[in-house]
């Protein structure tokens, strides 16, 4: 009777013992699922523009319109072989059809020598950025041809841009992605815990800006993306 006693009371205790484990393993289980950490990787890069748009603005003042545009068509005529002698290719000049301003027509205009200002914009839009770049800085050799080329105006400004930005995405983002692991086993070391799985991962945010005000030319890709890992004794 007493071993049939001893024997339950040992079952008891071994189940007790059983429990108690399981409950803890559960309880640490559920506590490790709740022990991440989130960190932001970030990438960066310096790229030439592949892209450049250029407006090249004329204008004409007088007061004999079909004169005028007889002006601005030899103006065009210019900067067109200025161009294409430069290096440019006829596909990648456009023309944009003149604007004419009246004079006459705003009341707050009186006294005018002249009658009509016309505005002729040539538009060179070129994946070869370094030689329109040069072409740029030789503006003054329309001068000597009797060609005055207008200051740029807010609406009319060269643009220069990086296309190829789809190319070079996933290795930024790779990267990004290996700097916020870095991040992240150091916050692990420091709490005395191991670096475990990805959790979760953003797309990343992306953005293209100019170096800086004087180089808009070379641009600064930049990707931030935040990851969030989980961590284990």
């Amino acid at each position: 009777m007493k071993q049939k006693e001893i024997i339950s009371a040992a079952l008891l205790a071994l189940s007790v013992f059983c429990l108690g484990w399981f409950i803890k393993a559960g309880i640490d289980d559920f506590a490790s699922k709740d022990r991440k950490v989130s960190v932001k990787g970030l990438a960066e890069q310096e790229v030439p523009a592949d892209k450049v748009t250029w407006p090249i603005v004329s204008k004409e003042i007088g007061n004999d319109l079909p004169g005028l545009y007889d002006r601005i068509a030899a103006t065009q005529a210019k900067i067109k072989a200025f161009l294409i002698k430069g290096g440019v290719k006829e596909d990648e000049i456009s023309l944009n059809a003149p604007q004419v301003v009246d004079l006459t027509a705003r009341e707050y205009e009186t006294n005018k020598a002249y009658r009509y200002i016309v505005t002729s914009v040539l538009t060179v839009t070129s994946k070869n950025v370094d030689q329109v770049r040069k072409l740029i800085s030789k503006q003054g050799d329309l001068l000597r041809e009797g060609v005055a080329i207008t200051g740029d105006s807010y609406e009319n400004q060269i643009q220069y841009e990086f296309v190829a930005f789809k190319e070079m995405k996933p290795k930024m983002m790779q990267e990004a992605i290996e700097n916020a692991q870095v991040t992240a086993e150091q916050f692990a070391k420091n709490s005395h815990s191991k670096l475990n799985k990805i959790v979760s991962a953003d797309q990343g945010q992306f953005s293209i800006e100019n170096r800086d005000e004087y180089t808009p030319w070379i641009k600064k890709v930049r990707v931030v993306t935040t990851v969030t890992y989980s961590l284990k004794n």
